[in-house]
């Protein structure tokens, strides 16, 4: 049997392998949004653009966006190479980890309701545990696995149950030429939680890693960046860093779930 699913594993390798590159450009792009807002400061317009919205879970300080900017982009092309993948990996996981739990989980809790604040708590969250398990079995530590597998599990309930939470909403922000909008919001709900149960159990794990995937690169292509580059008559999306915070963020998740796709399971974790 396992002979004969050797040329599964192969395609699987050839499909999703280049997810870590994706990932890494995701970060790549992060990096130069906040080194960006941080010398611009205030737009011409009168928005203030240096703040947490705009520059992904950092405060409004421009010497720490300069800072961490660096840093995404540090890790960004350490993700690139396999001698630094693990050291790369582990650094960008811990700090969005610590920026997650020390600064969006006190206004998350102080408005445990807003689904938006919920969002924004999860987002980073996921993203350092993607980090964490980019580097595989073998380079990560068992309890980082399965921790940043727990918390993978309980992000995507928690965007599942959302779905649901924000049916009305999330349907109107659907353009005009999608058919069936609150079909698709329900679906994708379902999707999410059926993946979260699946990655607490430790079932399918490739298969669902792909999948979720593959949703979120769905997102990408024909919501968010149609989206920023003003094919739905946003007003001031091409010129919005809040517009462009989004399509990275998918893409990030696009490339750490194929990159995690990619990673054979074989292996015994430490």
């Amino acid at each position: 049997m396992t002979a004969a699913l050797a040329p599964l594993g192969r395609i699987f390798d050839a499909l999703f392998n280049p997810g870590r590159v994706l990932f890494a450009l995701a970060i790549l792009a992060i990096g130069l949004e906040t080194l960006t807002i941080a010398r611009i400061g205030a737009h011409p317009l009168g928005t203030n653009y240096n703040s947490v919205s705009v520059i992904p879970w950092l405060p409004a300080i421009p010497w720490l966006a300069y800072l961490f900017g660096l840093i995404w982009l540090a890790c960004a092309v350490g993700l690139l190479s396999d001698r630094t993948l693990r050291s790369s990996a582990l650094i960008l996981g811990t700090l969005y980890f610590l920026a997650a739990f020390i600064l969006e989980l006190p206004v998350y809790v102080a408005n445990l309701t807003s689904i938006p604040l919920r969002t924004v708590f999860f987002e980073p969250l996921s993203i350092a545990c993607l980090a964490w398990l980019m580097p595989g079995p073998v380079e990560t530590p068992r309890f980082l696995t399965l921790l940043s597998r727990y918390l993978l599990a309980i992000a995507m309930i928690v965007f599942g149950i959302d779905h649901f939470l924000a049916l009305s909403f999330i349907a109107n922000l659907l353009p005009a030429w999608i058919p069936w909008h609150v079909f698709w919001v329900a679906l994708f709900g379902v999707v999410f939680i059926a993946a979260g149960l699946a990655l607490a159990l430790n079932l399918l794990s490739r298969l669902t890693a792909a999948g979720l995937g593959l949703m979120f690169g769905i997102w990408v292509i024909t919501l968010q960046l149609p989206r920023v580059l003003g094919l739905y008559g946003i007003p001031n999306a091409l010129h919005n860093p809040n517009e462009w915070s989004s399509p990275f963020i998918a893409t990030a998740l696009w490339g750490g779930f194929w990159a995690l796709a990619g990673i054979p399971v074989t292996r015994s974790p430490k």
